[in-house]
């Protein structure tokens, strides 16, 4: 059994910047790179097995090959490949836009909907995003500033500094600013609704599409709740951080400053990203293999792998699937 590192699928949206191949050596012919699928199972794009025995391989054909088994037992409860990691290199600000939660999602596009988290990478200074409304909005009135473009006025404007947490739950009115570079954590779906989009028009010279009249359907108009803060706890070899914990996803920030002692059992498969430094993963039971990692680095790490140390220094997301 082997521990695999992947090659990321990538999206050149109109929004995106050049960070992801200066800062991170991301491999793309793309003038832009919005968006790096580090560990993508869709039908809209699929990471690639870059060592061992199942080399050339998507992550779909290699699940396909060895079998379900390799996501653990807590994933039994989904019927595809449950989350999408991605890096978001935002040179521009993103479209206003909300998605679905799954009874809709799955009635209306075939697939799951998007509960989703954010960790800010890094960011320009004064940078900001969108975060649901400045209060509660009745129906009306949110349709009523849709069509008088005045959306941008009742929305939750939040300035942000590296290291910030954001859940999005679906339904939640969101928006990503420009300056902002993000690991993004997400149910498996790529159904998006847009809002609003600052009048931009697209590679084909037209307005970008806007899908008002579901965006109105599935949007939650409360306020974003706040997101508590977990603290840090401390460790020797390395300080980790609790992110996210949902049905979907629980994901940890790790600060490694020497070794670190993790395990993928029965329960799950392990994703690691590398977001800053190096150092090396090694499979601690027998036949287990040894992967060198680097910033930008993505590895899956497959369920009944058993326990594993990384060596090295380096800043880290680890998600797994635990509820």
């Amino acid at each position: 059994m082997e521990a695999l590192k992947l090659i990321p699928e990538f999206k050149d949206y109109i929004w995106g910047g050049t960070r992801l191949r200066d800062e991170y050596n991301k491999k793309c012919n793309y003038d832009k790179i919005a968006e790096s699928w580090e560990l993508a199972c869709h039908k809209d794009g699929n990471s690639i097995i870059e060592n061992g025995e199942y080399a050339g391989l998507t992550l779909a054909e290699y699940i396909e090959k060895v079998g379900k088994q390799v996501l653990g037992s807590a994933c039994d409860k989904f019927n595809s490949f449950p989350i999408l990691i991605k890096l978001i290199d935002a040179k521009d600000n993103l479209s206003v836009q909300v998605h679905p939660d799954n009874d809709y999602a799955l009635r209306v596009e075939g697939e799951y909907g998007k509960t989703e988290m954010w960790y800010i990478v890094d960011c320009d200074e004064g940078a900001s995003l969108l975060y649901g409304f400045k209060e509660n909005i009745t129906k009306d009135k949110f349709i009523e500033h849709i069509k008088n473009d005045t959306l941008l006025e009742v929305v939750n404007k939040v300035n942000v500094k590296k290291g910030d947490v954001f859940f999005i739950e679906a339904g939640t009115l969101h928006a990503i600013g420009k300056g902002i570079l993000i690991a993004e954590i997400q149910q498996n779906s790529n159904t998006t609704y847009r809002i609003y989009d600052y009048g931009r028009v697209g590679n084909d010279g037209k307005p970008r599409e806007l899908h008002i009249d579901k965006a109105v359907e599935v949007t939650d108009l409360c306020p974003a709740r706040k997101y508590l803060e977990i603290p840090i706890v401390k460790h020797d070899g390395y300080n980790i951080r609790l992110l996210s914990e949902c049905e979907y996803f629980t994901t940890y920030n790790i600060k490694l400053k020497s070794k670190a002692l993790l395990n993928a059992d029965k329960n799950s498969f392990n994703s690691i990203l590398v977001l800053d430094g190096e150092g090396t993963l090694n499979g601690l039971a027998e036949n287990r293999n040894s992967i060198q990692f680097k910033k930008g680095d993505s590895i899956f790490i497959p369920a009944e792998f058993g326990e594993y140390e990384i060596i090295g220094n380096a800043d880290i997301i680890y998600t797994g699937i635990e509820i």
